[in-house]
């Protein structure tokens, strides 16, 4: 319901205490990931638990970013068929499925980042960076634009997440649609929500693959990383949801903009069309880069992670036999990129 806004703040302030005890367990003990981190402290069944749970994290999370990339783009290419065909009167308009079209999408990029991969890429934080800067320009615009929306309309605030503003949809249930007991004990519908916190570790992964290229003095750096992403998830993703549902009307939010708010923000701002359709176009394209990186992140990452694993004799040696042309462990990416395009083909998309 409307009250969503409230517990994704929630879920994005939580994330950052799950970062801070990540941060510290790198301190506590060995450096070089989580593999490393649990063996040291509780051993390696604990090890391979978290590890399994890590890999768990990073299989949904490059699928999940690809498909949302994809419904950014089929979304604009709908909205703009619309209104070409409002414009110009045409008799049929084109759309597309945003289930299977998202989904196709996702694979191109999945199978991209795999060859990439293969090959060798090439780690960059210029690239990053300049990607992130792209970013915040949007996000300053967006939150401005967003802001003098709301004084303009007067919008409310969204209500706050008592219990009788809270729906479940049969989505947010999950395994638990067709019973009762999520009902009766809404509290576990809580927890369930905030499991998504545990999508934070992946992200602090991700730092400790390039430990040795953090400046002196690591640990206080690290924790400065972390208070970054933590700030920007909660102006971001933690306004935005505000945004959105103070700013784009009921019957469309959820119906059409579910799986793209921040197209939905962008088109339902005060101001000319022609602009609100700019500043979507230019929204989509900074949304399918983060969220293509996101892709590649989840493969080098999870690639990482096994290799550790490997090293230590968990899995096979077989696994960490070098591509003949390229000498990368092209096996354990062809693993880790075939269990994502698993997940993309046999959710539809969804």
């Amino acid at each position: 319901g409307k009250a969503a806004p409230w517990l994704i703040l929630g879920v994005v302030v939580f994330s950052y205490a799950v970062r801070a005890v990540y941060v510290e367990s790198c301190s506590m003990f060995t450096r070089g990931g989580v593999y490393r981190i649990v063996k040291e402290a509780l051993g390696g069944t604990f090890a391979k638990v978290s590890v399994s749970a890590l890999m768990f994290d990073y299989v949904l999370t490059g699928p999940i970013s690809g498909v949302s990339a994809g419904q950014y783009i089929v979304g604009m290419l709908n909205d703009l068929a619309a209104f070409c065909a409002a414009q110009f009167h045409w008799t049929v308009t084109p759309h597309l499925r945003p289930d299977l079209a998202s989904a196709f999408i996702a694979i191109c990029i999945t199978i991209y980042f795999w060859w990439q991969n293969t090959k060798g890429i090439e780690e960059s934080s210029e690239k990053a960076l300049d990607i992130m800067k792209i970013t915040t320009v949007m996000v300053v615009i967006l939150l401005i634009w967003g802001f003098f929306t709301v004084v303009h309309r007067g919008a409310q605030l969204p209500p706050l997440p008592i219990p009788s503003n809270l729906h479940f949809s049969n989505d947010a249930l999950g395994f638990l649609k067709g019973t009762k007991f999520a009902a009766s004990l809404g509290l576990f519908g809580v927890l369930m929500a905030f499991g998504h916190s545990v999508l934070a570790m992946s992200g602090e992964e991700s730092l400790a693959q390039v430990n040795r290229e953090i400046e002196h003095p690591k640990l206080k750096n690290l924790k400065r990383a972390a208070l970054a992403i933590a700030v920007y998830s909660f102006m971001f993703t933690g306004l935005c949801s505000l945004l959105a549902v103070m700013i784009i009307p009921d019957e469309v939010r959820v119906h059409v903009y579910r799986d793209n708010l921040i197209a939905g923000l962008a088109m339902n701002m005060v101001g000319p069309e022609v602009l609100r359709i700019i500043f979507r176009v230019f929204v989509v394209l900074v949304g399918f880069l983060i969220l293509g990186g996101a892709v590649n992140t989840a493969i080098v990452g999870s690639t990482g992670v096994l290799m550790r694993i490997a090293e230590d004799g968990v899995l096979t040696d077989w696994f960490r036999k070098p591509q003949k042309k390229y000498g990368t462990s092209y096996r354990i990416i062809n693993l880790v990129a075939g269990m994502q395009l698993l997940v993309i083909v046999l959710t539809h998309g969804n």
